[in-house]
């Protein structure tokens, strides 16, 4: 089967005063058309920096180092930045955490979604204004002509994250990255956006990354997971065998801190330590220092991200002892 998108042995490093610090370092996964990925791990993993790289959005003093990103049969790292602008946008959107710092706050919504639709569309102003309230009344805003003539600070946050899924799926993208898309709104507002998100997605056959470090999310929305931990994929499964049968002490870690309504706890488990700086890696494997199951090896060789089960990948030399 085709993928939609795979990613190989990406690398982004970012120059710094004390030395080039490698964010992402020789990730690899793929996706199909209609899937839901989601990529976890602790902030400063490289999830963000992951989402970026495919977007081709990465700034200096960021720079891609060395892999390949397949998109829908080409490679985005060959692309001229006019042809990857052509892309972004039209054939693969992200939706980013903040909405407020993403949206500009001297122009309309409908003017906001507008342009995506005239620039990748080709449509008149009045033909992306019709088209801009369709999309706002598509993703659940009422009084969608009245939302469409305000500015981004007269709305509340959920409504302006279900204006960026908007701008995001105006041109109906084949792959959409939602980026911690809920992590500054309530609760109840949260689930409304991971539905609609997953709704629209569904309709259109899209396929979507999501970015996130809240498992009870993973649980709801992912078909497939991949556990990032200092800037690599250290675990990847299906949603279900992750959450069974997880072969990563740190993917173990990230689980027992998950609360639980079935399990009365005085204190959640937490990972002892800290994620090292990547300016300053460990020897061997990355997560030796924190991890209750290393030995000498681990601290001496680095371990490769190997299939422990089919469709079961596992960068660890002690999956077979390790168990929840």
């Amino acid at each position: 089967m085709e993928h939609l998108l795979e990613v190989r042995q990406l690398r982004t490093q970012f120059r710094t005063e004390e030395g080039l610090v490698p964010s992402v370092n020789g990730v690899s996964f793929a996706l199909q058309r209609g899937e839901t990925l989601a990529i976890v791990g602790e902030s400063g993993s490289g999830k963000s920096v992951t989402s970026l790289s495919i977007m081709g959005l990465i700034a200096s003093p960021g720079v891609i180092a060395g892999g390949e990103i397949w998109f829908d049969g080409s490679n985005l790292l060959q692309l001229s930045r006019r042809e990857m602008r052509q892309r972004r946008g039209n054939d693969l959107s992200i939706i980013f955490q903040e909405p407020m710092t993403s949206l500009n706050p001297v122009f309309t919504i409908s003017y906001q979604i507008g342009e995506v639709l005239r620039r990748h569309q080709g449509l008149s102003r009045k033909a992306a204004n019709e088209q801009s309230i369709a999309m706002l009344e598509r993703v659940g805003i009422p009084n969608a002509p009245k939302v469409a003539r305000s500015f981004p600070h007269q709305l509340s946050g959920g409504m302006r994250q279900r204006v960026m899924i908007a701008i995001a799926l105006a041109c109906k993208p084949k792959l959409l990255i939602a980026d911690e898309p809920t992590t500054a709104l309530d609760v109840t507002i949260q689930a409304q956006i991971l539905e609609l998100i997953a709704a629209l997605a569904k309709e259109e056959n899209t396929g979507v990354i999501l970015i996130t470090h809240d498992l009870g999310v993973v649980a709801e929305m992912a078909d497939r997971v991949a556990v990032m931990y200092a800037g690599e994929i250290v675990e990847e499964a299906s949603v279900f065998e992750l959450f069974k049968n997880p072969k990563h002490p740190y993917t173990i870690g990230l689980l027992g801190s998950m609360p639980s309504m079935h399990e009365r706890r005085n204190r959640l488990n937490s990972i002892p330590g800290s994620v090292p700086s990547l300016l300053d890696m460990p020897e061997g494997c990355p997560f030796h220092p924190r991890c209750s199951y290393a030995d000498a090896q681990c601290a001496r060789v680095k371990p490769r991200l190997e299939e422990h089960a089919a469709g079961h990948r596992v960068s660890c030399m002690k999956a077979e002892e390790v168990s929840l």
